[in-house]
């Protein structure tokens, strides 16, 4: 079983924090074993092992021994990774930790074998979001900074915290009253899971503070293309136009856009075949489209444009980039790769949307 990962984006922006706090950035690189260079690339990948030690030094070199949750609770994911913007266009917390799962490995690549590493679970008539990543105690860190992150970017939707309570499995540290401090609700350590229980009622709220996808707040051209496509009076437009905010879910089928268009799937399909195309055809030119949008933006990695126009592997999304450009998404992304005028029907994509159990 090959080591987890984290994002460079990830390991950079602790470099960053613990630098502000008075520790060595040449100090931390050598004790991390993590060059400036590997930083540098935004689908670089930094191994756990050396995400650990780089935890540990800055830990040490700024004195701060509750560094982890300091970097949870202060620290934007936004700053670093496209999930921070995910989470904040969703429409309620419960979609939120739908695509959290989907994209969670952007940021954190844990083995959790067939299930989500983040899951709800009812205890005592009350409801738990539990992290089920193994062996949590090797590096209890991690907990703090994952449950830190998810109430700074909760927090910000109402007065009161959504958690109500907090459970680790590690031992309390010397600093555990800062737990509360950052946390502000109770935390129970030795506990037999790492878990917060959430006032239920608000998890069908709206949260999403952005009308649209992360494509609108990444681009202005993105924008003005879904305008374009909504004021389509074709079919093929339309579909284009529902398409586009919902190609990240990995849930981009003919059944729901037709079920958004009031449309039985025979009824588009029939419709789309009078305009000379396919559904699939459609799918496929958006995504290429919006993918040679993104990397020649440089706004986002490879990793996370393949995310963005639905793949749920990035070795698929290469696979199909490669088919429409001839070209690897890599060796493509510092220069502009012509759109495309066709693609040819009946070659499909074979991506497969990623399956939760919330």
């Amino acid at each position: 079983m090959s080591e987890a990962t984290v994002s460079a984006g990830n390991a950079a922006s602790l470099i960053e924090l613990a630098v502000r706090k008075g520790a060595s950035r040449e100090a931390l690189h050598l004790r991390s074993g993590i060059p400036r260079e590997r930083l540098r690339d935004r689908d670089s990948r930094v191994l756990m092992s050396e995400y650990f030690d780089l935890m540990r030094a800055s830990k040490e070199l700024t004195g701060d021994p509750a560094l982890a949750l300091e970097f949870g609770r202060t620290v934007h994911m936004q700053e670093f990774s496209i999930v921070g913007l995910i989470f904040h266009t969703c429409e309620t917390v419960r979609d939120a930790i739908v695509q959290a799962n989907r994209y969670g490995q952007l940021v954190l690549d844990v083995d959790v074998g067939t299930t989500d590493r983040f899951q709800w679970q009812r205890r005592n008539a009350q409801l738990w979001l539990v992290d089920t990543r193994p062996h949590p105690n090797d590096f209890p860190e991690l907990t703090e900074v994952t449950f830190g992150r998810f109430m700074r970017l909760t927090r910000s939707f109402w007065d009161t915290p959504l958690v109500r309570e907090v459970h680790v499995t590690h031992s309390a540290p010397g600093y555990q009253a800062e737990y509360e401090q950052f946390f502000e609700v109770p935390t129970t350590f030795e506990s037999n899971w790492n878990a917060m229980r959430v006032e239920e009622a608000r998890l069908t709220e709206r949260i999403a503070v952005q009308p649209r996808f992360a494509f609108g707040i990444l681009s202005e051209h993105a924008e003005r293309l879904l305008q374009t496509l909504e004021g389509s009076k074709s079919t093929r437009g339309r579909v284009e136009s529902l398409l586009m905010p919902i190609l990240h879910t990995g849930d981009a089928s003919m059944e729901l856009i037709a079920e958004k268009m009031a449309l039985s799937r025979q009824t588009l399909y029939r419709r789309l075949r009078e305009e000379g195309v396919t559904f699939q055809v459609v799918l496929d030119e958006l995504r290429h489209n919006l993918a040679l949008h993104y990397l020649n933006g440089q706004k986002t990695s490879v990793n996370e444009t393949a995310y963005l126009v639905g793949f749920s592997e990035p070795a698929a999304f290469s696979r199909a980039f490669k088919r429409w450009t001839g070209h690897t998404p890599g060796s493509s992304r510092p220069h502009a790769v012509a759109a495309p005028h066709s693609v040819k029907p009946g070659r499909h994509l074979h991506s497969a949307p990623f399956v939760t159990n919330l």
